[in-house]
């Protein structure tokens, strides 16, 4: 018993010790550990709505299932729910590939003037809103607008297609890409720079090429960085982007693009039915919570790595 007391002890000291020897930079943690607890963690708070009949003035009275049911038997809810599901999937599996290959081609140019600059420039979109970047592809891509005008120097003709339900999901698919392939290779780039020089100079000496050194010493140091992040990313496959839906959305392609949040969007903050979208809210939550832990369980189980 005195023995287990003086190992508590050893490590709560431990702890303390580690937390002043690093406290500038649980310092910098701070405002993000604020932003989830009055953010996030009270949110989870008001999730209890999803169950009452919620009045401004009044009391608020249970009614148990009833939203959750009337969420199910809306006629748009499986055109929401798959429309959803589609835009997710296609940006957390289509584009997961692309910030490891420009991370490979990034470490490939070095730190060279030219490296330096395309990080810059790869890195510039994901600090503009998507009220900028929306309204970028929407001037390109409209009738008039730039591509159309090149188009028209060849003879070409041109349709719309900020109105065309078939190409709005590319435009969207296309936009994410621009906007977060550079932003998101930085996690790739960093885990890459960590490699010891002396596992190159290893392998040059037993006569490994580029590609060789590439496929056996840098992808597996890729490996926990993307299981990482796929995990958490599948994590978010109910949230297929408010922001960016809402400022590429028109009537013309709403159908296709309507998802989730902004169903909620549109019953809760517009036609003020706060308890509806409450339990639209949580329906999603739940999902996402249970996809992670199933996306960690499957990837400990086939390659022995997840996010914990």
């Amino acid at each position: 018993m005195a023995k287990e007391l003086q190992i508590r002890k050893k490590s709560e000291v431990s702890t303390w010790q580690r937390v002043k020897k690093y406290k500038w930079i649980y310092l910098m943690l701070l405002p993000a550990l604020l932003y989830f607890i009055f953010f996030r963690v009270t949110a989870i708070v008001g999730m209890k709505l999803a169950f009452y009949d919620y009045k401004i003035v009044g009391e608020n009275t249970f009614v148990g299932m009833k939203y959750f049911k009337m969420l199910f038997e809306t006629p748009s809810f499986l055109n929401i729910l798959k429309n959803t599901l589609l835009i997710s999937s296609i940006k957390i599996f289509l584009l997961f590939p692309f910030p490891v290959i420009f991370a490979l081609l990034l470490n490939e140019v070095g730190r060279s003037r030219f490296g330096k600059f395309v990080q810059v420039i790869s890195y510039m979109p994901h600090f503009l809103s998507w009220v900028i970047i929306a309204g970028i592809w929407i001037d390109a891509f409209s009738q008039g607008g730039v591509v159309s005008s090149l188009m028209g120097m060849f003879g070409i003709e041109y349709k719309n297609l900020m109105v065309n339900k078939n190409a709005i999901i590319p435009i969207l698919t296309g936009s994410e890409m621009w906007r977060s392939v550079g932003w998101d290779s930085i996690i790739y780039l960093s885990a890459i720079l960590g490699i010891s020089k002396e596992l190159y100079d290893a392998a040059a000496i037993d006569g490994a090429g580029r590609w060789k050194m590439v496929k056996h010493i840098i992808l597996p140091a890729l490996a926990i960085p993307m299981v990482t992040v796929l995990i958490l990313n599948v994590g978010f496959i109910m949230s297929a982007g408010l922001d960016q839906i809402l400022n590429f959305s028109n009537d013309a392609v709403l159908s296709r693009i309507d998802i989730i949040d902004t169903y909620v969007y549109r019953i809760g903050l517009v036609n003020t039915q706060y308890s509806f979208a409450t339990a639209a809210s949580l329906f999603k939550g739940i999902i996402g919570t249970v996809l992670i832990l199933a996306t960690d369980f499957i990837s400990k189980r086939l390659t022995g790595k997840g996010a914990w």
